[in-house]
């Protein structure tokens, strides 16, 4: 089953490469176009300004003022025996950056991350009202947890990583003893035949979005648990993993209210069918209309 547990080879603080390129300046955070260009992969400038292009017109047909949400800037560079040049650069909002990863070459797998991370605000930054975030529908707060939890799984894994968890096996074991902890005992390939997935299916893709919520909540307790304790050791992080799990679980049950995680249903579509579906949605704003229907 594809999930995201991977070995990491950095032993420094994670940071995703788009945290890294993230600018601010006191007023807005934004990403420049050339920066973001060369992190998913693109050697030429050229070829990243039709994915600008494209991007600008789903953002017009989204409703968004294009020049707010693509500001085009010119930089200083050197341009040899101390001479300078100036060139063309585009600051980008998150929600600009979401549209044009839309765009991106998938074939590049950085492509697929950098849609995880711009995804998370993109609904809420498309609904114009005061309380966007309660407005969604189930399907969109799928998709937005799922690409918060994909982030999450992404952190904790490297922090086990640095505490001793080294190899895929040794990280899917990792990954079972949370399972354990906040499914009551259940192991991964319980909660997968419990919810009656095919083989090849992973089992975060199949869950609704306060059983997501409940696995973010995981993680993140997790992550938080191994660095501020210091552990260190294979053991000792599947067991932080477990403990943190199971308190999850108490809390949900016990403190909350709530339903257990293995409880809750599964929903009718995997995350991959509402993600073919947004895609769907998001091209088909990306073509303008065949005729002006307004009156002259």
């Amino acid at each position: 089953m594809p999930d995201d547990r991977i070995p990491f080879e950095s032993t420094g603080p994670y940071t995703s490469p788009f945290d890294a390129i993230r600018h601010t300046d006191g007023e807005r955070e934004f990403w420049l176009a050339r920066e973001l260009s060369k992190i998913l992969g693109y050697d030429r400038w050229e070829n990243f300004e039709n994915v600008i292009a494209k991007a600008k017109i789903a953002c017009k047909f989204n409703g968004h003022d294009v020049d707010d949400q693509f500001r085009e800037v010119t930089k200083l560079i050197g341009a040899g025996k101390g001479a300078k040049r100036s060139i063309r650069d585009v600051q980008l909002t998150r929600y600009a950056c979401y549209i044009m990863v839309q765009s991106a070459d998938s074939s590049k797998p950085i492509v697929a991350h950098a849609k995880d991370y711009f995804a998370v605000q993109t609904r809420r930054q498309e609904l114009a009202n005061a309380d966007p975030f309660a407005r969604l529908s189930e399907d969109e707060k799928r998709l937005i947890y799922r690409a918060q939890l994909a982030l999450y799984n992404r952190k904790l894994a490297q922090t086990a990583h640095n505490a001793g968890v080294k190899t895929s096996q040794e990280h899917a074991e990792f990954t079972n003893w949370g399972y354990k902890g906040l499914y009551g005992g259940l192991t991964e390939n319980d909660i997968h035949a419990l919810k009656q997935l095919a083989p090849e299916e992973e089992i975060s893709n199949w869950m609704v979005s306060e059983e997501l919520a409940d696995n973010i909540f995981r993680a993140a307790q997790t992550d938080a648990a191994i660095q501020r304790d210091q552990i260190t050791g294979r053991e000792n992080a599947y067991n932080t993993h477990f403990t943190v799990s199971r308190k999850v679980r108490d809390f949900i049950i016990n403190e909350l209210g709530g339903t257990p995680p293995e409880q809750l249903p599964v929903p009718e579509k995997s995350i991959q069918q509402l993600q073919r579906e947004e895609q769907k949605r998001i091209e088909r704003k990306l073509q303008p209309p065949l005729f002006d229907d307004s009156e002259e």
